[in-house]
């Protein structure tokens, strides 16, 4: 009864639409605080080994936000709870024939327990994608351990050739060029998401606000 009385914030507004917020170096503390949220097995699967607090702060501080895109998705209460991060490799394709097939990104993702469950990795997966495309890119990589079933199956899903070696595997997804619709999908989306936000925002200091008139003697 207490968690339907409480329940967890839900990351969306609308049937079928995700705000997935642009993120900036201004955000790298949030990066941080999110990632460090992750248990040692999440961690593990995100990192492929268990990454240490020192480790993740170095990861967040070598972040370079001029060639690499970072997404998030925040809930209601403007809780950052899943991220992902899309890194440029120039001049690699899959195995290692840069020169054929063009520059490759690399997609990570993480997501919180609390927002599990809602599809926000695929939501992820398919705007990085997007994104990929509109940085001219002819693939996008995801390096993950053998184990991580479900970031495998959401690559598998969307046509991505998968490459296992032991306990480690990549997926290699082609992607069709990029289109007038593309880069117009990516702008709405990225408008939508900050302006959603900003009302959030707002609406969450207006409330402090009344409270503090009605609290104060």
């Amino acid at each position: 009864m207490t968690g339907q009385n409480n329940p967890t914030p839900r990351p969306r507004t609308a049937e079928g639409w995700v705000p997935i917020r642009d993120l900036h170096a201004r955000h790298r503390r949030r990066i941080l605080d999110h990632l460090l949220e992750l248990d040692e097995h999440d961690r593990y699967l995100r990192f492929g080994y268990r990454a240490t607090t020192e480790q993740i702060q170095h990861y967040v501080a070598s972040i370079d936000f001029k060639r690499d895109e970072v997404f998030g998705i925040f809930d209601s209460k403007l809780h950052l709870v899943a991220v992902a991060h899309l890194a440029a490799m120039p001049g690699k394709g899959p195995h290692g024939d840069g020169s054929s097939r063009g520059r490759a990104m690399e997609f990570g993702v993480s997501v919180l327990e609390a927002g599990r469950g809602r599809g926000l990795g695929l939501r992820l997966f398919q705007h990085a994608i997007t994104h990929a495309r509109n940085q001219h890119a002819s693939h996008l990589m995801i390096h993950a351990l053998s184990e991580n079933g479900p970031m495998l199956r959401i690559a598998a899903r969307a046509g991505a050739a998968i490459e296992r070696d032991g306990p480690e595997a990549e997926a290699w997804l082609k992607l069709p060029p990029d289109t007038v619709g593309s880069h117009i999908d990516s702008s709405l989306q990225s408008i939508g998401a900050e302006l959603l936000y900003r009302v959030r925002y707002n609406a969450m200091h207006v409330s402090d606000w009344m409270r503090m008139l009605v609290t104060s003697p």
